[in-house]
């Protein structure tokens, strides 16, 4: 410099790397997440719909200027199918702490784990969020030194930012001193060089402190929290969608149903005793569809054993392998026409029916007993209930609960064939508890009232009544009567649950003259104990 003046193309020449930089830094992100415009439009809908995640926000921001973004960034990285993080250079250097933790969780396994239940379901990344509120306060509030690091490396940048812009100012200055020849008085000439120095410092700062601010936010500690976070959200959002399977809540239903309604939805199951039930409806509604898959084609009723007959429909397997056996195929031959080929025996069910299916389910004071394992009468009855209610659904036939206890007590909860089961509906049939004595003559008059309606509207007849009861109680002459005018002109079934109640499961006990077919469950652990129960309704 010495005071020497310099041509307009020398100055521009050597200012030439500064001028107009603020117009071509590349964008500094404060999204560490790459996401489009329906991502973020999607994110945007469920922190509106998401009170959790607006009062955690509100939270966090009182003390950290990055929570918001750290949030969005925690739900995309759930919610995306593919997650992809932007290299730390794009990012604001006051959000590369929130880039350290994404980048924490994302390569863990855990979090590879979580996504499994997260992907593409916004809720599900909504509760994975709230999961991790806990963990991710932690690494802010431990995050000082790092906080204090960005800041330092955002001023660096502005400062870098608005010494490039003085460079240029400066050269507009000599071009306006310059004279025609390009000439430019020393002290303008002078101006260049110092800006241009100071921009040269001033980017070396930034990046220096861009660096420190990357080394103190990659401090040991936030990939552990990281990962813890992830883990106890995985477990979460397994615990949930578990707890919905076993209600019977398919994750098409739940993609469907408003944020707060799910929400709601799963409060209710967590919170209310149906919670400590789910694992018990959960192995009821599994051994159901089971014996779904494995009932008999062509079968007349339940199996009882092996009888001697000539109906190649009911031929056991022994049987059946000697027709692949040359030599014996002529004695088979000669015992099926004497008719004494082995063959499965049944019990003389008729076929499945075609009315309604009523599961009427004592709710009297004594089912709220509690037997092995801590689980209640009531429980095991209302499990009964709802794997009943799966059989209905499969076999598209109307659905009836009725609950009762004492002779004035009953309510009704009826399940339409051709409508979805209404979630709120079933808990409501499941929650429900009246309490006092028990009367069998009031829930069974009214389901025998209920499939003479059904038979009047639609024709339809051989119904079945399921009757779930800890206790024996007794029926008048009068009532019997009618009772049996019923069955012979309706042509329903009558099938009998003696839940804990060697009474009533004796022979010629009330409720046995009362079913067609009676099993009593003794071990309130064993769904396997009304098994057969799903193969002949």
């Amino acid at each position: 410099m010495g005071g020497t003046p310099r041509t307009l193309n020398e100055l521009a020449g050597r200012a030439g790397t500064w001028l107009g930089l603020p117009g071509t830094v590349p964008e500094r992100h404060t999204a560490a997440v790459v996401a489009d415009r329906f991502e973020r439009i999607t994110w945007r809908d469920t922190y509106e719909q998401s009170a959790g995640l607006r009062e955690l926000a509100e939270e966090l921001n009182e003390r950290y200027e990055c929570a918001t973004d750290l949030l969005t960034d925690a739900f995309l990285a759930a919610y995306k199918v593919g997650p992809r993080l932007r290299e730390r250079a794009e990012m604001d250097p006051a959000r590369l702490l929130n880039h350290q933790v994404v980048t924490s969780l994302m390569e863990s396994a855990e979090f590879a784990e979580l996504r499994r239940e997260t992907a593409g379901d916004p809720y599900a990344a909504a509760m994975a969020v709230l999961a991790q509120a806990a963990a991710l306060r932690r690494m802010l509030e431990r995050s000082g030194d790092a906080r204090e690091q960005a800041e330092r490396a955002k001023k660096a940048q502005r400062d870098a930012e608005g010494a490039a812009t003085a460079v240029g100012e400066a050269l507009q200055q000599a071009a306006d001193e310059a004279d025609e020849n390009g000439t430019v008085p020393a002290p303008a000439a002078d101006a260049v060089h110092k800006a241009v120095e100071a921009a040269e410092a001033a980017a070396r700062q930034a990046t220096r402190a861009a660096a420190q601010a990357l080394a103190v936010a990659a401090a040991p500690g936030t990939g552990a929290d990281a990962r813890n976070a992830a883990v106890k959200a995985a477990e979460g959002a397994r615990q949930e969608a578990a707890l919905m399977r076993a209600w019977g809540v398919a994750p098409g239903e739940l993609e469907r149903m408003p944020f707060e309604r799910r929400a709601r939805l799963a409060e209710r199951l967590r919170t209310s005793r149906l919670a400590r039930w789910a694992e018990l409806i959960g192995r009821f509604r599994q051994m159901a569809s089971g014996e779904r898959a494995r009932k008999v084609e062509n079968a007349t009723g339940e199996l009882v054993g092996v009888t001697l007959g000539d109906d190649l429909s009911r031929l056991i397997p022994s049987e059946l392998a000697n027709l692949g056996l040359p030599e014996l195929r002529a004695v088979f031959a000669a015992r099926y026409a004497a008719g004494e080929l082995m063959l499965y025996d049944s019990q003389g069910e008729r076929s499945t029916g075609r009315g309604a299916i009523i599961a009427c389910v004592d709710t009297s004071h004594s089912m709220y007993v509690a037997g092995p394992g801590g689980v209640t009468r009531e429980a095991w009855a209302k499990a009964c209930a709802l794997a009943l209610l799966d059989q209905a659904r499969h076999a598209e036939r109307d659905f009836v609960g009725i609950l009762f206890s004492a002779a004035d007590k009953i309510q009704v909860f009826r399940f339409p064939a051709g409508r979805p089961a209404d979630i709120a509906r079933v808990l409501d049939f499941a929650e429900t508890f009246l309490g006092g004595g028990t009367s069998y003559q009031t829930p069974l008059s009214a389901a025998g009232e209920l499939l003479r309606e059904e038979f009047n509207d639609a024709a339809r007849a051989r119904g079945d009544i399921v009757m779930i009861t800890d206790d024996e109680c007794g029926v008048t002459e009068e009532w019997m009567r009618g009772w049996n005018d019923a069955k012979h002109l309706l042509g329903f079934r009558v099938f009998g649950v003696a839940i804990d109640a060697p009474r009533a499961a004796e022979a010629d006990s009330v409720l046995d003259v009362l079913c067609d077919n009676l099993r009593s469950i003794e071990d309130l652990t064993d769904v396997h104990a009304a098994a057969d129960l799903f193969r002949v309704i």
